[in-house]
């Protein structure tokens, strides 16, 4: 399995939450059906606006998808940005 390093985690305009891999990319990861998109010209994953789940059900959902549907761990490090990111979503994500 490969893995890759988040390189920021934010919310859009669109209430979209947005995370940033350093290095893959995750162009075919709507064949999963799942909900998880890729961003092409951003070169991010991203869900759709939440409605009955959290962004934390979210962030750990496109991590998810991304482990086991396209063989990628994401993982967080030191140098991740949170950008637009609520404090206590800030918690739950660094907690997880």
């Amino acid at each position: 399995m490969k893995t890759d390093n988040i390189k920021e985690i934010s919310i859009d305009d669109l209430g979209r939450l947005c995370i940033y891999p350093e290095n893959e990319k995750f162009t075919l990861i709507y064949r999963t059906a799942t909900e998880v998109h890729w961003d092409n010209n951003g070169q991010f994953l991203y869900s759709p606006r939440p409605r009955e789940w959290s962004y934390f059900d979210w962030f750990k959902h496109i991590i998810k998808v991304a482990k086991e549907e396209c063989y990628c761990e994401l993982i967080l490090t030191n140098e991740t940005i949170l950008n637009n990111i609520p404090s206590v979503l800030e918690k739950q994500i660094v907690m997880k």
